[in-house]
């Protein structure tokens, strides 16, 4: 029975990283008012320092309006998004010319004729290779991303790519007090990361087993990613990491039990890092051992949150740690609007 390999990884940061400080005294404490809680906030984010394709240290984005944002994301997103998936090509030895499917996720930006086209092109990929558009499921979508092109490879028994490109700094938001705005400033960064995947195993690689999902809709208000005539603005509630710990355990026990596998036999996890508590929540309530998701933690330090691509990074990561090891399994987790949660499993070869 043929199955989906991913064998290549790639990744992109527009320009060099932004300290965490230098962006809170530069840009947002001016603009705070001197509130106290929005410093704290800041500073126990989790996150060191996180690139930036539009440097509010240099330019004020907030009083933008949408199309004046979505131009800048269509100049922005092309050069990460060739970057990234050419890297992604490189590391799994395939030419652009085999691939049959082009998958862009993204919920920070849009136009058409799209970042899927342009990339193709320029990458040579076939006239005749299929190109699908993910947009605006938020940060779980490299997930429901990576299972629609496995899904390609299986059925058409030729390479998929998927790129998510997110350029969160497209969409800081005028100062109005709100928490929850102060929260998403404090923790996203952009980035651009893609997988190759193919129909034959290869030495490293990591089959695609499963994924699940678990909505809850009566959450749905607690996060949201509304699209404004100031660009799309993110709602966040706190309520979040609770609704996580309810339905985590039970998801990802689910996953593992109808491959005939349990928690302790995972030897990577893939976690999303929405934020601290986030990822405490995760790790409480899977029962994890202490380091399991330390390159979550890495991520979120050194990139921030970057949306659909930072569950990748955290893939990266792993892999460049040797983990998950050959013949054991690795579980991508991510979360987002809904509230939603996702997950896939692989098992490395």
């Amino acid at each position: 029975m043929r199955s989906a390999y991913l064998t290549g990884l790639g990744t992109s940061f527009p320009g060099p990283a932004l300290e965490q400080d230098d962006i809170w005294d530069g840009y947002f404490e001016p603009r705070s008012g001197g509130d106290l809680v929005a410093r704290r906030i800041f500073s126990s984010a989790g996150v060191r320092r996180r690139h930036a394709a539009v440097n509010p240290l240099v330019e004020d984005v907030s009083g933008w309006s949408t199309g004046e944002r979505m131009r800048r994301y269509a100049v922005e997103s092309v050069p990460m998004g060739k970057e990234a998936v050419a890297a992604a090509l490189h590391d799994a030895r395939l030419p652009a010319s085999e691939v049959g499917l082009l998958e862009v996720v993204s919920c920070t930006g849009y136009s058409t004729p799209g970042l899927d086209i342009r990339v193709a092109a320029d990458l040579g990929l076939p006239p005749d290779a299929q190109r699908l558009v993910v947009g605006h499921m938020g940060c779980y979508a490299a997930i429901p991303g990576l299972g629609t092109v496995a899904d390609f490879v299986v059925s058409r028994g030729r390479p998929a790519v998927a790129l998510c490109c997110e350029l969160t700094s497209l969409h800081v938001q005028p100062a109005d007090g709100d928490r929850g705005q102060v929260v998403s400033h404090a923790l996203f960064g952009d980035a651009a990361a893609a997988v190759t995947l193919v129909p034959e195993p290869a030495d490293g690689a990591l089959e695609v087993l499963d994924v699940a999902a678990v909505t809850d809709p009566s959450t749905s208000g607690h996060m949201t990613w509304e699209v404004t005539d100031l660009g799309f603005r993110m709602g966040l509630s706190p309520e979040v990491p609770g609704v996580l710990a309810r339905h985590v355990h039970a998801m990802v026990a689910g996953l593992l039990e109808r491959n005939g596998l349990t928690i302790g036999d995972v030897d990577g996890w893939a976690v999303h890092p929405g934020g601290p508590k986030i990822l405490d929540v995760v790790a409480e309530h899977l029962d994890l051992p202490a380091g399991a998701l330390d390159a979550s933690r890495a991520v979120l330090a050194e990139r921030g949150n970057c949306s659909s691509a930072t569950v990748l990074l955290v893939l990266d990561a792993l892999r460049r740690a040797g983990l998950p090891r050959p013949g054991r399994a690795c579980v991508a987790l991510a979360f987002g609007p809904g509230l939603t949660l996702y997950a896939a499993l692989m098992r490395a070869v």
